[in-house]
């Protein structure tokens, strides 16, 4: 059970252009009011679109679904451009207001760590806000260990702010 009540049930499924809209709204209230992400603008549905898109293929973006409502989405991204590091990915996991804390961030983020498995990726990279303990437990208890902490590489809202660097090998 989470903090929050009761565990929720969700369908985890792969994203379709059609959950752009939704994706969008929950992302974009993290760009404006917290530090969770580094974008500073929030994206329009043509750039939330052509987000989704691009991860089509070898990368993914999963939904938690439950009653037709997405309570949050995850997303394998490209760690680096460089081709090295092609067997890297770099995870993301954002979930609506109003259903943090019941269990749907572990189901999306276990579903997409057993995504880049499936897909033949060798290691998972988690690059978190420093502060987000919240995010850092998370992917604590599914097998993440922190490999480092880059100081005051981000600004945001008039503050230097730290990432912690977090690991699972798959």
């Amino acid at each position: 059970m989470g903090r929050g009540g009761n565990l929720v049930a969700v369908r985890i499924r792969p994203a379709t252009l059609a959950d752009a809209e939704a994706i969008r709204g929950i992302y974009n209230l993290e760009v404006t009011e917290t530090t969770h992400t580094f974008d500073l603008v929030p994206r329009t549905l043509d750039q939330q679109e052509a987000w989704l898109t691009s991860r089509l293929g070898a990368l993914a973006v999963l939904v938690a679904e439950d009653a037709g409502d997405i309570l949050g989405f995850s997303s394998l991204s490209t760690y680096r451009d460089r081709p090295a590091y092609r067997t890297t990915v770099e995870d993301s996991v954002y979930v609506a207001r109003g259903h943090q804390g019941k269990g749907v961030g572990k189901a999306l983020l276990g579903a997409i760590v057993e995504a880049a498995r499936g897909r033949g990726y060798h290691t998972v990279m988690a690059r978190i806000v420093g502060g987000h303990e919240a995010s850092i437990n998370l992917h604590t208890s599914l097998g993440f260990g922190v490999v480092g902490t880059e100081r005051e590489v981000g600004r945001k809202f008039h503050r230097w702010l730290d990432v912690v660097v977090m690991q699972r090998m798959l």
